[in-house]
């Protein structure tokens, strides 16, 4: 996973105002990882066996290690590429 630059032109063209970009953005990653652990647990309560826990957990194998992309890079690539839908909430008239 390489760093790579992210064009504000290119931000721009998707909302005017990037305040709003970013928030969209911030909030697409908080869902990715929250869909990620929420698979990750349910994986995990299927495996569990029922019983005594007495066992340490092992380390991560780094061969079976699986390196996915980091929420805020798939976020990002998403909204660049228009995949994003978001609707503003009216403001009070108060």
């Amino acid at each position: 996973m390489s760093l790579k630059p992210v064009s504000f032109r290119e931000i721009e063209e998707q909302t005017g105002d990037m305040y709003e970009a970013v928030v969209v953005m911030e909030r697409r990653a908080k869902q990715i990882l929250r869909d990620r652990l929420v698979e990750k647990s349910i994986k995990e309560e299927e495996s569990r066996e029922m019983g005594v826990f007495d066992e340490v957990p092992d380390e991560i194998d780094p061969e079976t290690y699986q390196e996915v992309e980091k929420v805020t890079t798939v976020a990002i690539e998403e909204f660049i590429n228009g995949d994003l839908t978001w609707h503003k909430h009216p403001k009070d008239s108060e």
